[in-house]
């Protein structure tokens, strides 16, 4: 698969380190290729425009502030019929969200209505992006988008990291992207309490016999008031 990944900082080049090493066909976009090519190491660094027009998933890793301003600058027919994996967060400058009532994955699909816009990974630190393993016990990933497809198509790049199929969890809709976005304003504070930011966050549900225990008493107490 060709991948053009936007940034060239921290979570693009893992990505793209991770992701070549799979066997997929990377480049990082810069606004500044000359500047950064050393960044990419193994990783070709190109131009936005030249790693947007050779992929078949362009990869949102700019900071979440300029992303919006970034993607305008291609336009909208660069990236129409594309999937777009968004995996950033806007922080304001005292550390809140730039999207408060909404999410940059909503914000980015209604700017561009022909693109399929899937958020995910922006729940984790880069290290555990691309190495799910390195936990200690299971984790699990999040989706968020309106197209099926590009959705099976992010689900075998998450695979392809290491992602288990039981450890990604769709959401739904783009509009779910805001509660992924948000988790940041807890990831930040239990980072900081356990002194890293190399954590996971596993959904568990209750057991269905203790569920089944629960609605049966819950029904008997009803019965009898």
């Amino acid at each position: 698969m060709r991948i053009g990944i936007l940034g060239t900082g921290n979570v693009g080049r893992a990505l793209g380190g991770a992701w070549s090493a799979a066997g997929h066909e990377v480049v990082l976009g810069s606004r500044k290729p000359d500047e950064t090519a050393a960044r990419g190491g193994n990783v070709p660094v190109v131009s936005t425009q030249a790693a947007v027009a050779s992929a078949d998933v362009v990869v949102n890793a700019t900071p979440g502030t300029a992303s919006l301003d970034l993607l305008t600058s291609l336009g909208a027919p660069a990236l129409a019929g594309k999937v777009l994996l968004d995996v950033a967060v806007g922080f304001t400058d005292d550390g809140g969200l730039s999207h408060p009532g909404e999410s940059l994955g909503e914000e980015l699909q209604r700017a561009f209505p022909d693109t399929r816009v899937v958020k995910s990974l922006c729940t984790l630190d880069r290290l555990v992006m691309i190495a799910p393993e390195s936990l200690e016990g299971p984790s699990t990933v999040f989706l968020s988008g309106d197209d099926p497809t590009a959705k099976d198509t992010v689900r075998r790049l998450l695979h392809d990291l290491g992602w288990s199929p039981d450890s990604v969890l769709d959401l739904g809709g783009i509009a779910t992207a805001r509660g992924q976005e948000h988790f940041s304003l807890l990831f930040i504070p239990v980072a900081q309490a356990i002194g890293s930011y190399r954590f996971g966050l596993q959904v568990v549900k209750l057991s269905d016999d203790v569920t089944e225990s629960y609605e049966q008493a819950q029904a008997a107490a009803e019965s009898a008031s």
